[in-house]
C-alpha cells in the first residue's frame, strides 16, 4: 500500500538544526546525516509496522551511524514523522511533543 508521507515543521527544525551542528564539525558530515535520515524514513515508507510502538500510537525507528531516532505514526493512508530526536536529549522532551 502506498502511504503518504508527511513531516512535520518541527521534525524538519529538528533535521536542519543537526545538519548544521554537523557541518560545523565537519564539511560534508551534515549531508551524511541527512542521507542516514532519508534511508530510515524511507525504510518507515515501505514497511512502517516494523518498528516497535514506544509511547501510545507513535513508533520510533533508529538512524543508523547517528545517535537518532525517528518519531512517527502510520494509520490507513498517513505516516507522520514527528520528531527526530538525538538520543542523549531527556525523554521528557519527545514524550511532551507527541502529546501536544
Amino acid at each position: 500500500m502506498a502511504f503518504e508521507l508527511l513531516i512535520a515543521p518541527e521534525a524538519s527544525r529538528d533535521i536542519e538544526e543537526a545538519y548544521d551542528w554537523y557541518e560545523i564539525c565537519r564539511f560534508g558530515l551534515g549531508e551524511e546525516f541527512l542521507n542516514c535520515v532519508d534511508a530510515c524514513i524511507q525504510r518507515i515508507h515501505r514497511s512502517p509496522e516494523t518498528y516497535p510502538k514506544i509511547f501510545e500510537n507513535y513508533r520510533r525507528a533508529l538512524l543508523r551511524r547517528f545517535p537518532y531516532v525517528v518519531f512517527y505514526e502510520y494509520n490507513d493512508t498517513t505516516i507522520t514523522v514527528y520528531s527526530i530526536f538525538h538520543t542523549s536529549q531527556n525523554p521528557d522532551k519527545w514524550r511532551s511533543r507527541l502529546s501536544s
